[in-house]
């Protein structure tokens, strides 16, 4: 066998491993990861990433505690001048938690999701150039991810995403009634999670992910969320996280009024038992013991105006009841 015909190594880690081995899926993942999962953005992932208002970004602060944010702009923000390379002009606000996590060499995960075509698109690297003001992220994994259980809406912005008046909370230990209201409500959330590789590759690995369901799919029971597992692409990527590695940083965010709720906690994740029942069409169940918080009302430009119940998740059944 010549060099160019040496198989790609295998892109999971330990936590994903022992998930799509506890679901049988283990010898297929491995063929379909190396195939999916690039050291590389194609064409396609570049031009979208350039169309895009914002990206959803994760990163693990001092304390090491993952946090899930926003980077907004006008479309063209985000762009990338090779397929190696994201380059992100656009900085956190400074009361924004994920801005304590960015830096030159540190960890990132991205994700590009288009709410109003129901596209995502995730890059995962590290910050390679870094002036305050933009930065560089090289490619480490970019992947595709299909568009199950994403809540269609349509962007505007508010202001122009350059002006900065609001400002955060006081941070808390735990969620207060406005908090706990909104996450009650929500369909959508964003959640941020990470390892640190000992498998070849080493060096930390964060990543940020989606989910949906119809609102109340979380359940709040005081500081602690319980949130469903729904059947997916069985990478993977955010449960295998908090399998090998278990803190989570979860976003909210209150679509009509730009304002965002960021968390993080202790995670654990249930595989098995008669719990997971109460919830319609979950496979599993994961929880955080939510132990910091940060609510920044007003903070996004952006808007979102609701639009109805995908068809398609409609007609396929793909949108669970909440318990």
């Amino acid at each position: 066998m010549n060099a160019s015909e040496t198989p790609a190594p295998s892109p999971w880690h330990a936590g994903e491993r022992q998930l799509q081995n506890h679901t049988g899926v283990a010898a297929r993942m491995d063929l379909v990861g190396r195939k999916v999962i690039r050291d590389y953005m194609p064409d396609q992932h570049r031009e979208f990433f350039a169309q895009l208002p914002f990206l959803v970004a994760g990163a693990v602060d001092a304390q090491g505690d993952p946090w899930a944010g926003i980077l907004e702009g006008e479309p063209g923000f985000a762009a990338s001048p090779d397929p190696h390379t994201l380059r992100i002009a656009a900085m956190p606000d400074t009361d924004d938690p994920l801005r304590a996590g960015l830096g030159p060499g540190k960890a990132v995960g991205l994700l590009g999701i288009e709410l109003h075509t129901r596209r995502r698109n995730r890059m995962n690297g590290r910050i390679q150039a870094w002036d305050g003001k933009r930065f560089d992220v090289a490619v480490a994994q970019s992947f595709g991810n299909c568009p199950q259980y994403i809540q269609s809406r349509d962007f505007y912005f508010s202001r122009s995403p350059s002006l900065r008046f609001a400002a955060a909370l006081p941070g808390q230990a735990g969620l207060d009634a406005a908090a706990r209201a909104l996450i009650a409500a929500a369909d959508t959330f964003f959640v941020a999670s990470y390892v640190d590789r000992e498998d070849g590759d080493g060096g930390r690995s964060v990543d940020v992910s989606h989910r949906g369901g119809k609102p109340g799919f979380v359940r709040v029971d005081g500081d602690v969320l319980t949130i469903p597992d729904f059947s997916g692409n069985r990478f993977f990527n955010t449960l295998g996280n908090l399998v090998a590695n278990p803190v989570a940083g979860l976003l909210f965010i209150d679509f009509e009024r730009g304002d965002v709720l960021q968390l993080t906690g202790r995670a654990e994740v249930v595989l098995d038992g008669p719990e997971i029942a109460q919830f319609q069409g979950a496979e599993r169940l994961w929880r955080v013991h939510v132990r910091r918080v940060v609510r920044r009302p007003g903070a996004l430009a952006l808007r979102w105006r609701f639009e109805s119940w995908s068809p398609t998740a409609l007609a396929t059944g793909r949108w669970p009841a909440a318990a």
